[in-house]
């Protein structure tokens, strides 16, 4: 790791208020050469109040190794929002000796000191990206250490499996001695492999999280689909028009329902027709319907056996609220009641909408598409690939022990299970490309 002391702009430039973070072993010898005040011999986690020259007035956080964000001695400068004092400042830490941080450079110096493992580093960007309650959640659980220890526990039953099977390999040549039930063996990767794939498995529902859960409003034309996406997104997102197939293509639009945010697709209306631009659309709502988690069929009449039989074959295996639109123009009382369990609403008046914002957050929740606390959910990539990694490795394991391969071939592939969920975390070695690439996502001030 570079020894230099760095220093960045932490926050955004041009508020009331600016801060400047320094890291290093020279910090406080820099600090002494433009503040007025001698902090050498400072207590850590205070502020003290002084001037830089005569460019402002400051305050400086103190904070001593290893009781520092990065792990080093560090400081913060508060000063005034304006970009002239923040540049000068930090002029002046240039010229007597910091370095420009990098971007990510503080929160890399803070996993190679041990401060955090990597899969923690990284939930700092993912918290600092988190536009709603589900995306902070899920970063601050990472952050405070679920997954780690999660993949923590397993790391251990993995080292109690390959300590088994490399005692047996040291004592070999004692016949009479067995040191690894087989079955047991069997029945423990099984059970870890089960958790691993479990892991993997919930990358799905944490990009959906992270992205939006995505719902699609689908239906024939002309029965509300756009007024229902602006309903729900309370702007005039979509146009609207009485001209059937007005939608030729999809609008996307996010909003939260219950601190989650939702991805909601207006679609091109399903018609049989002969407009090559329109047939687009109709293709293009197909693929969404596939790519959704949640479909929101809207209808305005009572749909026929086929169109049931349409919607079953399009929407298979998807969570599905079928909606009856222009509840305003219907007589309720010489309705007849629809074969498909549906909701009421009205997307041009409001009617039954914070009803059907209700039914979408509980299709969520039903799909497992929605966190509590204690939930771990994978939400990066890379984290998936080493856990897919792992999730091989394994069932060769498990497929030796079905066929009493030796030992040291089954102490191979839970090295390599080992290595794989070590990555996840940063437990091993990790090379430098591997932690530039990460790191460069950084903003400069992290």
């Amino acid at each position: 790791m570079n020894n230099d002391t760095i220093c960045a702009l932490a926050t955004a430039p041009g508020g009331a208020i600016g801060i400047i973070r320094i890291s290093g072993s020279q910090t406080f010898e820099i600090l002494s050469h433009i503040f007025d005040k001698d902090l050498s011999q400072t207590k850590p986690n205070t502020i003290h109040y002084g001037h830089i020259g005569n460019l402002d007035e400051v305050l400086v956080s103190v904070f001593r190794a290893p009781h520092s964000y990065t792990g080093e001695d560090s400081a913060e400068i508060s000063c005034h929002g304006s970009r002239y004092i923040l540049n000068k400042v930090l002029e002046s830490l240039v010229t007597n000796g910091c370095r420009m941080a990098n971007p990510g450079e503080y929160t890399m110096r803070a996993y190679l000191n041990g401060k955090m493992d990597l899969s923690q580093a990284e939930a700092v960007a993912d918290l600092i990206a988190s536009t709603n309650a589900a995306t902070h959640q899920l970063a601050m659980s990472q952050l405070r250490g679920g997954f780690s220890s999660e993949l923590s526990k397993l790391r251990e039953q993995l080292l109690k499996l390959t300590s088994l099977l490399e005692l047996e390999l040291d004592f070999s040549d004692h016949e009479d001695l067995e040191f690894a039930d087989r079955t047991e063996l069997l029945s423990l990767a099984k059970e870890i492999d089960n958790r691993v794939t479990n892991l993997a498995q919930s990358f799905k529902a944490g990009q959906a999280l992270k992205q939006g859960i995505p719902v699609a409003i689908v239906g024939k034309t002309n029965v509300g689909k756009s007024t229902l996406l602006n309903q729900l997104v309370d702007d005039e997102r979509a146009i609207v028009s009485d001209i059937h197939g007005t939608t030729r293509d999809t609008i996307e639009e996010v909003m939260e329902i219950n601190g989650v945010q939702f991805r909601f697709i207006d679609t091109a209306g399903i018609r049989n027709t002969q407009d090559e631009v329109e047939q687009i659309g109709i293709e293009r709502t197909i693929q969404k319907i596939k790519e959704a988690r949640i479909i929101v069929w809207l209808l305005d009449q009572q749909p026929s056996q086929d169109e049931i039989e349409e919607m079953d074959s399009l929407s298979k295996g998807k969570r599905r609220i079928y909606v009856h639109n222009k509840a305003d123009q219907v007589d309720m009382k010489t309705f007849a009641p629809y074969i498909l369990p549906l909701s009421m609403i009205s997307a041009k008046t409001g009617q039954g909408i914070d009803n059907l914002k209700r039914r979408i957050f509980e299709e969520a929740e039903h799909a497992g598409l929605t966190t509590n606390a204690n939930d771990i959910i994978v939400t990066n990539a890379r984290h998936y690939e080493s856990l897919t990694l792992a999730h091989e490795s394994l069932l060769r394991v498990i497929d030796g022990l079905h066929h009493q391969l030796s030992g040291d071939l089954l102490s191979e592939d839970l090295r390599l299970t080992l290595n794989h969920l070590a990555d996840i975390t940063g437990g091993q070695i990790t090379p430098q490309e591997t932690l530039n690439q990460i790191f460069s996502t950084f903003c400069v001030g992290k």
